[in-house]
């Protein structure tokens, strides 16, 4: 390869484009307090995503933190080690029991059938992730909570655009977070979302006045909150993504089906599954390397693909029950396929500006790497 490929990139509109949108900024002077483009982003988001209720924030860490809290959870949480350290992070800042239930080996989410065995009469919510655009088994999921009146929100990071079934991912469980971080599939620079139904009123208000200082009215503040507002530059950026959103899919899509072209069926990779009845959005490109059978590891995998200028990650590696944090806290061998996997996965790079056949020259090298 010629040139370093990094294993992500931001998609970015025309740099005109963003200026054009951003020119009235200028002449408001308003660029933060839910303005003009937060509310059209808003608005955009809500249709697209097919949701009822959306509100947006500064991140996506702070969308699942300040839903805990904005859901007044108080003892055990259910969640996966298999994931990005907020997920983790957001429950134990709320004070929460992180309960670590294992992931199943397939699509690498939660594994439905342990969720009941960790149920306590401490439990007081599921914490599920979607995982590389694979979405969790939310029927199931949603049996469970209703069975032992538990709340569940969702970690969408990864999922922004999917359906199941044709209805928007977000439609599922109490709450859906969404992160519109630079290297997601859409984003807006930096900032994040809370998707919530109807039923779940009490929750938007709640998470306004968390996102906002408490503040309702220009001399009423009746509540204590944090400040997670999206800026209008950040809002503004949405705007404009979100118009490309579909087609920067799409080219995700052509880089994703040149790698599966070329390693399926390779002794010792396992690759992403395509899962029944759900519209993917090609976020990551995640391989698990089988050492027996492959003959080489993930790790000597990832140093040949440095030497040609390929950057990959170990795309969840550490898992979060293992992070020197919670030393000594939590056992990861209870966990043992998010372990397995966790020590076998790379992502290749995948983002829309890469072209097919440059994921097939990348491809082409990791098979090198087989013995």
């Amino acid at each position: 390869m010629n040139k370093k490929i990094l294993v992500t990139r931001s998609s970015m509109p025309p740099m005109e484009e963003y200026i054009d949108e951003i020119r009235d900024i200028w002449d408001s002077r308003w660029m933060t307090n839910m303005g003009i483009k937060h509310q059209e982003l808003q608005k955009e988001l809500k249709e697209y995503l097919g949701v009822e209720n959306i509100d947006l924030l500064v991140n996506g860490h702070m969308s699942l933190e300040l839903s805990m809290q904005a859901l007044n959870l108080k003892g055990e949480v259910i969640t996966t080690p298999f994931t990005f350290a907020s997920t983790t992070h957001a429950i134990v800042r709320n004070g929460l029991k992180p309960v670590f239930c294992d992931i199943n080996k397939n699509d690498f989410t939660i594994d439905v059938n342990q969720i009941e065995d960790l149920i306590t009469d401490q439990t007081c919510a599921i914490v599920p992730v979607h995982v590389y655009g694979n979405i969790c088994d939310v029927e199931a999921i949603q049996k469970i909570a209703d069975k032992y009146g538990l709340k569940v929100i969702y970690d969408a990071a990864h999922a922004f655009g999917v359906k199941y079934k044709g209805h928007g991912i977000a439609t599922y469980g109490d709450v859906s977070c969404f992160s519109f971080h630079a290297t997601k599939v859409f984003n807006t620079i930096e900032g994040g979302a809370v998707c919530f139904s109807d039923k779940n009123k009490d929750f938007g208000l709640n998470i306004y006045r968390l996102k906002n200082f408490g503040i309702r009215g220009p001399e009423v503040v009746d509540a204590v909150g944090a400040n997670a507002k999206m800026n209008e530059f950040c809002a503004a950026m949405g705007l404009c993504n979100l118009r490309h959103v579909d087609a920067e899919i799409a080219k995700r899509k052509a880089v994703a089906e040149a790698y599966g072209a070329c390693l399926e069926g390779i002794e010792g990779i396992q690759l992403n599954p395509v899962q029944k009845y759900v519209t993917p959005n090609y976020s990551y490109f995640p391989v698990i390397f089988h050492e027996k059978e492959f003959g080489a590891t993930r790790n000597e995998v990832q140093k040949k693909l440095e030497e040609y200028g390929i950057y990959t990650r170990k795309y969840f590696y550490p898992l979060t029950n293992t992070f020197d944090a919670f030393h000594g806290k939590y056992d990861a061998g209870k966990t043992p396929v998010a372990l397995h996997i966790s020590k076998r996965v790379l992502t290749l790079p995948l983002y829309a500006d890469l072209r097919p056949e440059e994921a097939a020259q990348i491809a082409d090298l990791v098979i090198r790497c087989k013995k």
